[in-house]
C-alpha cells in the first residue's frame, strides 16, 4: 500500500506544505458548538463509532515507529514516558518515537512515502488531517474507536467524507491573556467587545508599552489567531469578501493604525508574542492553553488573568492541537493497539497535563484542571472552538487568508481589497 500511494504522494505533497499553528504548535461558522467551518466539499462524520478492536486486531505484533516534531523537552520526554509505558505493559509490539524538525516534517512525509519508509503512526497539527488523507497516506479507522465522547471539533479535524483518519491527541484553544494590574492603571475594564478591547488597548499604550498583540506571520500559525476575528462577525473561513470577512481585517487595520498594536507582530509566534506579554510589553494578548505551565514557571509573581476573545456578533476561539493517524500499509494492527492505549485515562493525562493541552475526550476533560480557574477557562471555551477545515486544500485557503491580514497590516492594502483576493484564491480552490 506505501508503494501504491506514493507516486500520488511525491507529485501532491510538496503543493500542501505550510506551517501549522503551534501547539508546538495551530490548526479548522464561529461560536458553533460542532466547532467547524461549513464547507461544501465536506462532509460531517457521526461521531458514534463501535470499539471492535479486540477481535480486529488480536494478535497484533512487531514493531511501530511514530513521527512527531515537538521541539520542547517536556514534550519528548512526555511522549518518550508513554511509549515506555506501552512497551513495558505487553511484549508482542515495540513502539519507538522518532523526532522530525517541524520545518521538515511534511518534506520527510513525501520523500519517505517515496522511498517506501514511512513510519506507522504519525503525529501532525489538525488542520494538516484531512490534506493527507485525501493523498490516500492514512488508514481509514472507522468503527475502531469510540469518539462519541470526544469534542467535535477535534473529531471533525480527524473526518473526511464521512470516513475517521486518525484520533484527536489533545486540544488547545485561544482566549486573551491580560495584565490585571496594567488595566488597573489604566482605568480599565477587561474588554468583551472589539470596540472595548480596541478603546483599553489604545489607553494601555504608553511608554514602550503596547496595549494588545497576537501571532500574526503569515503561515498557519497567524491564520490561526486572526480566525477568531472573522468567526466572531459570524463569516466563515471561506467568506473572506463578506461583511465579516472585510469588518474582520479592518479590525485588525484600526488595531495597527491606532498604535495599540505593534506593525512587528506580523513577525511574531505565538512564542514571540508570550515573551512580549511576560516581558511586561504588552497589557493584552491572543494566545493559548500551551502557554500557561511555561508562564506559571517563568513569571510566577505576575499577576495575570484569562477572558474570552473580545467578540463581534457572537463569542469565537480556535481549535488547536494534534491528531494520531496510522499510516496506510503499515503496521496498522499494531499502531492501533498503541493508540487505544495510549487514548486510556491515565495515559492520556499523562501527555496532556505535561503539555499544557485540554484532553479531546470531553469526558477526560471535565475532571482534568478542577479547581484551577485558568485551565477552565479554556476548557469552557472549547464549546465556541473553530477547527479550520477540515479541507483537503487548507493550506491553500490558510495561505489566502494569511496573506489579506499581512497586507493589511503591512498598509500595503485595504481590507476590501485584500478580502476580494482572498476570496478569488478561495472560490477558485472551492471550485476546482
Amino acid at each position: 500500500m506505501k508503494k501504491v500511494i506514493s507516486i500520488l504522494i511525491a507529485l501532491t505533497m510538496l503543493t500542501a506544505i505550510l506551517a501549522g499553528c503551534s501547539s508546538k504548535k495551530d490548526d479548522t461558522p464561529a461560536a458553533s458548538t460542532n466547532g467547524t467551518d461549513s464547507s461544501p466539499t465536506t462532509a460531517v462524520q457521526d461521531t458514534k463509532s463501535t470499539d471492535t478492536s479486540t477481535e480486529q486486531v488480536s494478535g497484533a505484533t512487531g514493531e511501530v515507529t511514530i513521527w512527531y516534531y515537538w521541539e520542547t523537552e517536556g514534550h519528548q520526554k512526555a511522549l518518550n514516558q508513554l511509549v515506555q509505558n506501552f512497551n513495558d505493559s505487553q511484549s508482542n509490539i515495540t513502539v519507538e518515537a522518532k523526532y522530525v524538525p517541524f520545518a521538515d516534517f511534511k518534506k520527510q512525509l513525501s520523500i519517505g512515502a517515496s522511498a517506501n519508509e514511512l513510519p506507522d503512526i504519525v503525529i501532525q497539527d489538525n488542520p494538516d488531517t484531512a490534506a493527507y488523507a485525501s493523498m490516500g497516506i492514512f488508514a481509514d479507522i472507522s468503527g475502531k474507536f469510540d469518539v462519541s465522547t470526544y469534542y467535535p471539533g477535534p473529531v471533525n479535524s480527524c473526518t473526511l467524507d464521512g470516513k475517521l483518519y486518525g484520533v484527536p491527541f489533545g486540544s488547545n484553544d485561544l482566549l486573551l491573556y491580560y495584565n490585571k494590574d496594567m488595566l488597573e492603571a489604566a482605568g480599565c475594564q477587561v474588554p468583551t467587545t472589539w470596540d472595548e478591547l480596541l478603546d483599553a488597548a489604545k489607553k494601555c499604550t504608553k511608554d514602550n508599552v503596547y496595549g494588545f498583540a497576537h501571532s500574526s506571520v503569515q503561515n498557519e500559525e497567524g491564520t490561526f489567531n486572526f480566525l477568531t476575528w472573522v468567526w466572531s462577525t459570524g463569516a466563515t473561513a471561506y467568506e473572506m469578501n463578506s461583511e465579516g470577512g472585510i469588518k474582520a481585517l479592518a479590525m485588525a487595520k484600526n488595531l495597527i493604525d491606532s498604535g495599540a498594536m505593534p506593525k512587528e507582530a506580523i513577525n511574531w509566534t505565538q512564542g514571540d508574542t508570550m515573551n512580549q506579554f511576560i516581558s511586561g510589553n504588552l497589557a493584552m494578548m491572543i494566545n493559548g492553553t500551551w502557554q500557561v505551565p511555561t508562564m506559571r514557571e517563568q513569571v510566577p509573581d505576575l499577576n495575570w488573568g484569562v477572558a474570552p476573545i473580545p467578540m463581534d456578533k457572537q463569542q469565537a476561539s480556535g481549535l488547536g492541537g494534534e491528531n494520531y493517524s496510522v499510516i496506510a500499509g503499515g503496521n496498522e494492527a499494531a499502531a492501533i493497539e498503541f493508540l487505544k492505549f495510549a487514548t486510556q485515562k491515565e495515559q492520556c493525562l499523562s501527555m496532556v497535563n505535561a503539555m499544557g493541552y485540554i484532553s479531546s475526550d470531553s469526558t477526560i476533560a471535565k475532571d482534568q484542571f478542577s479547581g484551577d480557574e485558568v485551565y477552565e477557562a479554556f476548557v469552557e471555551e472549547m464549546q465556541y472552538a473553530n477547527a479550520r477545515g477540515p479541507l483537503a486544500e487548507w493550506p491553500e485557503i490558510s495561505n489566502a487568508i494569511s496573506l489579506a491580514f499581512n497586507e493589511v497590516m503591512a498598509g500595503a492594502g485595504t481590507p476590501e481589497d485584500a478580502a476580494a483576493k482572498a476570496q478569488t484564491t478561495i472560490d477558485t480552490i472551492l471550485n476546482k
